[in-house]
């Protein structure tokens, strides 16, 4: 047993100092790269950052946004066929969510033409997808400008690599090289995993959007039915 906890004790303690030395490593790479290659990292791991920071707020925005109780149209229903309107308006107050708003705001032009009633909900939906999609563009506008500042950091690289080579008149040690190659490679490598992250992030975004625009439209959908039936 004992033989057994030190053993266990051991590899815990490998691990550990692999994971120092690794994140070292990483630290001194990114170092090797040169002020300019330092200024681009930092520069793309705050857009990492706000990328990630951007994706879980929205994310349990809309998740917030989607639930709704089954019922509820029932229970809608039951009051306005029974002349309730302000339980009605109350329910929707209590539900809190953008079919509810929508419901309310269908309730509140009860005794209108039908069209006007149409009209305020679809308004009134436009400003609910306004509200579901705040920032989202965000998350595009990174994918799309993190790869370019990361083959900026290319660009640079490649700059100082030339000018060592200009300055030992095509004779340079790889050494004094190297530190242009890791500049490009290493930006290039940065900005396209940022890049990645927030292009994946923004079609989840735009995916769990349009569904509760569809339940949205459906629900309004369902409202309006209601309305037209006889009484």
């Amino acid at each position: 047993m004992s033989l057994f906890i030190q053993e266990t004790a051991d590899n815990t303690t490998e691990a550990v100092t692999l994971v120092h030395e690794e994140s070292e490593s990483l630290i001194e790479l990114i170092k090797s790269g040169g002020p300019a290659g330092m200024i681009i990292i930092s520069v793309l791991t705050l857009l990492l950052l706000f990328a990630l920071y951007i994706y879980f707020e929205r994310l349990m925005k809309i998740k917030a946004s989607s639930k709704i109780d089954s019922n509820f149209m029932l229970q809608i229903k039951d009051h306005i066929s029974n002349g309730r309107l302000d339980s009605a308006k109350m329910l929707c107050a209590k539900e809190d969510s953008p079919v509810a708003r929508l419901t309310e705001k269908g309730i509140s032009r009860i005794g209108s033409p039908l069209e006007d009633i149409n009209s305020a909900i679809e308004n009134a939906g436009k400003l609910e997808v306004y509200k579901l999609e705040k920032n989202v563009s965000m998350l595009a506008t990174i994918a799309g400008a993190a790869p370019m500042i990361g083959f900026l950091g290319t660009v640079i690289g490649m700059i100082i690599t030339f000018r060592e080579l200009a300055a030992e008149k095509g004779s340079a040690d790889i050494a004094n090289l190297a530190g242009g190659i890791q500049t490009a490679m290493l930006t290039t490598v940065a900005g396209l995993i940022v890049g990645i992250v927030a292009y994946i992030g923004y079609n989840h975004l735009v995916v769990k959007t349009d569904k509760v625009v569809h339940q949205m439209e459906e629900n309004a959908s369902d409202f309006l039915d209601l309305l037209n039936e006889p009484a």
